[in-house]
């Protein structure tokens, strides 16, 4: 395992998540005295290298939050997806492959005891919602980007941890699911638009408004095992 020591007062490690069907290759970044840890489920034909979550995560890390980004799929499943656009709509699969990276996390030195939180993009959303509903006692927090929690299908009324869904104004038919999923739940949930935002939020300004929401939801829900 390759550690890379940053000027910042966190720590970056190269990770596998060590599943038993899959190894995949993640990212885990630790801050000094984290209060808490964000696992991220990318979205549609993306990988843990996407810049949008990157630039979440490193949003997050800056106020103290850790964060894993990592691959939802193989390689060799992703040159099957890229084919067809299939597994990123395997929902079962994606949830159980996060679900198996909040365990395995759960149990290295680094993030001992802190408390999780998810943060889903697209169809990542879904697998996160999914998620959450499988580890009530382990996720306190989630957030959508963009996302499709529609497809979390009946797990929606099962989720217990406060979850914030955050849509692009200008995304209409997605603004419509979410308000859909957000009538099927029970937990404590918000449905913030970001205006003039399109689906990537790609607008200026638009990504660092999501980061900021996240940033204050996350900061608001995960407690601080330190106080």
């Amino acid at each position: 395992m390759k550690v890379i020591e940053r000027p910042s007062p966190a720590v970056s490690f190269d990770i596998t998540v060590n599943l038993r069907h899959a190894l995949l290759p993640g990212s885990l970044v630790v801050p000094k005295r984290a209060t808490g840890v964000v696992v991220f489920a990318h979205g549609s034909g993306s990988s843990r290298f996407s810049p949008r979550n990157r630039a979440v995560a490193g949003t997050l890390n800056e106020a103290g939050l850790a964060t894993l980004l990592f691959d939802l799929l193989t390689a060799e499943e992703n040159e099957i997806d890229l084919r067809t656009r299939e597994l990123r709509f395997d929902i079962e699969l994606l949830t159980e492959r996060l679900v198996g990276a909040i365990d395995w996390l759960g149990l290295r030195r680094e993030v001992v005891r802190l408390p999780f939180g998810l943060f889903g993009a697209s169809t990542g959303a879904a697998a996160a919602l999914r998620a959450a509903a499988e580890r009530p006692h382990s996720v306190a927090a989630v957030v959508s980007r963009g996302g499709r929690p529609d497809l979390a299908g009946d797990a929606l009324p099962r989720v217990e941890a406060p979850t914030l869904l955050i849509v692009g104004g200008e995304d209409g038919p997605v603004i419509a699911m979410n308000r859909e999923a957000a009538a099927r739940m029970h937990c404590e949930q918000r449905l913030e638009i970001v205006p003039g935002a399109t689906h990537l939020f790609e607008e200026p300004g638009k990504l660092e408004r999501v980061a900021q929401l996240a940033r204050e939801w996350f900061r608001h829900h995960l407690h601080d095992p330190w106080t």
